[in-house]
């Protein structure tokens, strides 16, 4: 049977994803260093109203509340025995105000990094990994997810863990890489290199992408290197909205609803297919990035001047794929360095 994801896609030429999960739990009263996972038990009306945000705000997708529902990260609040109930509660919430809502809405079941470090750099093996991804994988299959959703990735080892996570729960997925150090993962993979790691996955993603990362200019730069790259997959673009900066004790993020509306048009037009926020995305951002994409006409192309002139400049100069990149094949289309 085809899966819910696939069907919509090849009905649409674009999709809305959903905004922030941490920003908005933390608006509803979340203490920093909670997990966020057990409200999922605790506090299911909240839950409930994070994902009916997104829905009402027109996504088309939305993530569940497990991106740390792993027993790596959970261990941390002495959960680790509760992996499958939490993710299989964050599911099924999910699934109801998808049912509720009077039109398809697909949930996709987040599962985010470990926290740990995988082998020979760190002490966690890629059988490990694959345990632990798989066993949270199961509990969101459990609660009803049509797909399961890989985020914020930097380790090429651990995303390759993930999907043969999903391949064990018989599980189709999606996965996105944070690219936040001069254009590149915390490990060092460059948006070339993901398009070619993730080309030789046994087990392949319906659609991968970026999300996270330093903010909406730098995300679109690596959309940009997907394409350039060849993926021939639907590409994701979850970007921040704006900058994070500490104003009266909190972290707040500066991107306007008009920016990101902006943000989702451009995505559009590097090639993302599936189109979101990430930290700092709120409903309100979400509503102005459905109504420009259906309102906007598809554009050309923008190159990196045209993102830096409508939604502001890159944290680096260059993202490891221009054309003297050692570690990276030749490019087509210009990629020159230009100041940030």
């Amino acid at each position: 049977m085809t899966d819910a994801l696939t069907k919509m896609l090849a009905t649409r030429d674009w999709l809305l994803a959903d905004g922030a999960t941490g920003t908005n739990l933390f608006n509803m009263g979340l203490q920093s260093g909670d997990a966020p996972e057990l409200w999922n038990a605790d506090a299911p009306d909240k839950i409930r109203a994070l994902y009916r945000g997104a829905v009402d705000a027109g996504s088309d997708l939305f993530l569940t509340n497990t991106f740390g529902g792993n027993a790596s990260r959970l261990t941390l609040h002495d959960a680790q025995s509760r992996v499958q109930d939490l993710n299989r509660l964050g599911a099924e919430l999910g699934r109801e105000v998808a049912d509720a809502s009077g039109r398809q809405v697909i949930v996709a079941g987040s599962m985010g990094p470990t926290g740990e470090i995988m082998a020979p750099l760190g002490s966690l093996t890629h059988d490990l990994a694959v345990e632990m991804f798989h066993e949270q994988a199961e509990g969101l299959k459990a609660g009803g997810a049509d797909v399961l959703w890989v985020e914020t990735i930097s380790a090429p080892e651990e995303y390759k863990a993930a999907a043969e996570a999903a391949k064990l729960a018989d599980m189709p997925w999606c996965g996105t890489m944070s690219f936040d150090t001069a254009g590149r993962t915390m490990m060092g993979l460059t948006s070339a290199a993901m398009v070619q790691m993730v080309g030789k996955l046994a087990h392949q993603p319906l659609a991968f992408g970026a999300n996270c990362g330093v903010g909406a200019s730098d995300l679109l730069r690596t959309a940009l290197g997907f394409t350039e790259a060849g993926a021939t997959l639907p590409i994701i673009a979850k970007g921040n909205a704006g900058i994070p900066k500490y104003v009266d004790g909190h972290i707040h993020y500066d991107g306007t609803p008009d920016l990101m509306a902006d943000y989702a048009v451009l995505a559009r037009d590097c090639g993302a297919r599936i189109i979101g926020g990430c930290c700092g995305t709120m409903p309100e951002h979400l509503r102005a990035m459905r109504a420009a994409l259906e309102t906007r006409a598809a554009g050309p192309r923008p190159d990196l001047d045209t993102i830096k002139s409508r939604i502001g400049g890159f944290s680096s100069e260059v993202d490891g794929t221009e054309a003297d990149s050692p570690d990276t094949p030749a490019r087509r289309g210009n990629r020159r360095r230009r100041e940030v």
